[in-house]
């Protein structure tokens, strides 16, 4: 990448609103660096306690998202430690005075339906359903294939001030990009 390139893709990003970004290998070591920086860039902004705490929750949500389950893992974890390493990319920002958190990662073509039923289930929930919900799976064992409580994606739409979006683009015969945005 030469300098001006570069310098267009920076620019581009802070057009867009983007105050932290990530692409590329990320794993829980990461994952704790950069919430470090966005703690710091949100108190320096002088962001009100609780937005910030939101943010940051679903900054942890969505990193934590792409390093569990991106089908491009560089390092799969291995017992006893958490030492699970995959691509993906996250991002932070603000558009019309609200931040905003954005992950993508590649996911196998076979799960897009699932995930899609999944986050348009989630979409059509109030507040209040989704906190029943939410209490409802901390009861029950994790989903089939999960990597953690099952509750994440519920997590991020009870944190989001609106519905999350979500989009996927096809790669080919065996993958898409899944793209999540949450707004706070």
């Amino acid at each position: 990448m030469r300098a001006s390139d570069f310098r267009s893709f920076h620019e581009a990003s802070k057009r867009s609103g983007v105050i932290l970004s990530f692409g590329g290998d990320l794993s829980e070591n990461i994952l704790f660096s950069l919430g470090e920086v966005l703690k710091l860039r949100m108190r320096h902004e002088e962001t009100d306690a609780a937005v910030a705490k939101r943010v940051f929750s679903i900054f942890v949500e969505q990193a934590q998202n792409v390093i569990r389950y991106s089908a491009d893992k560089v390092a799969p974890a291995e017992p006893p430690g958490p030492a699970r390493v995959s691509a993906g990319m996250i991002a932070v920002g603000t558009e019309a005075g609200r931040f905003f958190v954005v992950c993508g990662n590649e996911v196998g073509k076979t799960e897009v339906p699932r995930l899609r039923e999944r986050l348009d289930e989630i979409a059509t929930l109030s507040s209040d359903e989704l906190k029943k919900v939410y209490r409802e799976k901390l009861r029950q064992p994790p989903d089939e294939g999960s990597l953690g409580g099952s509750i994440g994606l519920i997590e991020i739409a009870r944190r989001s001030s609106a519905p999350v979006e979500y989009d996927f683009q096809d790669l080919g015969a065996e993958r898409s990009l899944f793209c999540l945005k949450a707004f706070i």
